[in-house]
């Protein structure tokens, strides 16, 4: 039996020591915070929940293929229910979009009658393409190991390498393809999902809303952070000792791999090391160990993604039109992206928004009210060259500017609101050792950011990572399959 410690309870360290205790290790999770989660949770107060973390739920057949091959069926431990309508997108020149939960061929009508004009045709192409995508990259890239530019051998095809196009970026693949600048506005949108500017991420990207429209939009009732409470039941049924409130402070290693961690200033042994944290906190803080020199560097070399500003609204009332997730888009949308990439980041003056407000009796106090968990993208936590986050005048500032933004655009619930909290990159960054506050920890700017990722087998023999800022990216599907990746490179004792 080899001994095994994940650091991180986040929802990819969780879903490892799961696969690793099944298949005979010894495994111990160690969590700096007080509870289990990371990212992923659900935050109560006064009757109201509201995610602060996932928000949308997608892809439910990587979860489902978790709980049955360590015990119980996903179903039987969250109450996973699907969204219909998906979701509410507002454009600057009045339009709507009422996009349905589940199925492209759907949600390629609702383009085209928000849209007019050729968008119904025009995106049911973009699926078709997507899916195409998707169908060449899940298995060789999605769902194996890393391998650099290697990982692109499997498409031999030029045609596939055509459909892929790694040379091209998602606004240049929605600028070739659709013919309204409100749907190419839409699909930018999906570069956010893993914290990128669409100008510079890759037209694979385009995988996502198709991922979202095939296998449905999906909510947890109480909230997504429930599914982290069923990720830590499932480990501790499995036997995974799982303690919170252990900061480990550096991994061990000597001439043949990892040798264990540091605690408190006690060095406990292990076998292997997953590290749910942050890729550059790993390479740069918690080795001192020369291989991890070049991670290093590549993670230095790389975008970070973005970050985000969060508004917790408690609402009194209920809004007519409200969905369960609502997009207000700017006039300006690359203004947006230069602010957060540009050399010089600044405050984003005017956003897209994004409401999420589930219509979830478990995440309100009663049906006079509403849990709005309100984003923005918004630039790193970096005061000597951006953003200082930790200013409480700016940040109070900027949510009124959020507030009246939204009346700008037709929603007024200022007078509405019993209270409010703000959550800052800079918040981030101290609860969940994100650097920066940024959400994925690099982005996939760039036609190498892919593949300059780091891998889930370190140069370090022993010592692995998982999560959102390693291989295969961020978000609950992306981090559950490098999961999975990973129990599988480390096997069986």
């Amino acid at each position: 039996m080899s001994s095994v410690i994940v650091i991180g309870a986040g929802a990819a360290g969780l879903a490892t020591a799961a696969r690793l205790a099944v298949k005979g290790h010894s495994v111990t999770v160690l969590e700096q915070a007080n509870r289990v989660g990371g990212k992923l949770a659900t935050y109560r107060r006064d009757g109201f929940a509201f995610d602060t973390g996932p928000s949308l739920f997608t892809l439910p057949a990587v979860y489902r293929d978790l709980f049955l091959k360590t015990g119980k069926a996903l179903e039987e431990e969250v109450d996973l229910q699907p969204v219909e309508p998906g979701f509410g997108y507002h454009f600057a020149d009045g339009a709507s979009v009422t996009m349905p939960g589940v199925d492209p061929a759907r949600c390629a009508r609702a383009l085209g009658d928000g849209l007019g004009g050729r968008s119904a045709d025009d995106w049911r192409a973009l699926m078709d393409r997507a899916a195409r995508m998707w169908r060449l990259t899940r298995g060789p890239f999605l769902q194996a190991p890393l391998q650099g530019w290697k990982s692109l051998m499997p498409l031999a095809k030029p045609a596939d390498v055509r459909t892929i196009a790694p040379w091209s970026s998602l606004r240049k693949l929605g600028e070739s393809t659709l013919s309204d600048p409100r749907a190419i506005t839409l699909l930018d949108r999906y570069a956010t999902y893993t914290g990128s500017d669409p100008r510079r991420a890759p037209a694979v990207l385009a995988t996502v809303p198709y991922v979202e429209q095939e296998f449905g939009v999906w909510h947890l009732g109480g909230g997504l952070g429930t599914l982290a409470d069923a990720l830590h039941r499932r480990c501790v049924e499995r036997g995974v000792d799982v303690r919170t409130g252990t900061d480990v402070t550096a991994i061990t290693t000597d001439a043949s791999g990892v040798t264990g961690v540091m605690v408190d200033g006690e060095h406990i042994r292990a076998d292997i090391v997953v590290a749910n944290s942050d890729a550059g906190l790993v390479y740069g803080e918690l080795l001192d160990d020369p291989r991890a020199n070049e991670p290093a560097r590549s993670i230095q070399r790389s975008d970070a993604s973005l970050a985000g500003f969060v508004l917790l609204l408690a609402v009194r009332g209920r809004t007519p039109g409200l969905l369960h997730h609502n997009v207000w888009f700017p006039e300006d949308y690359n203004a947006e992206f230069d602010a957060i990439f540009g050399k010089n980041p600044r405050l984003v003056d005017d956003p897209a928004i994004y409401v999420c407000a589930p219509d979830d009796p478990a995440m309100r106090p009663d049906d006079d009210h509403e849990s709005w968990f309100v984003l923005v993208n918004a630039p790193r936590h970096d005061p000597q060259r951006g953003v200082d986050w930790t200013d409480q005048h700016m940040a109070q500032a900027y949510a009124e500017r959020i507030l009246t933004l939204l009346a700008r655009r037709g929603i007024d619930v200022r007078d509405r609101i019993e209270w409010k909290e703000i959550r800052t990159p800079a918040d981030l960054e101290r609860d969940a050792r994100a650097p920066g506050g940024s959400i994925y920890g690099t982005s996939s700017n760039g036609a190498r950011a892919a593949f300059a990722r780091p891998a889930n087998q370190s140069p370090i023999p022993g010592l692995f990572l998982v999560g959102g800022s390693t291989h295969p990216g961020g978000g609950l599907p992306l981090v559950g399959m490098g999961a999975e990746i990973t129990a599988e490179l480390i096997g069986r004792p």
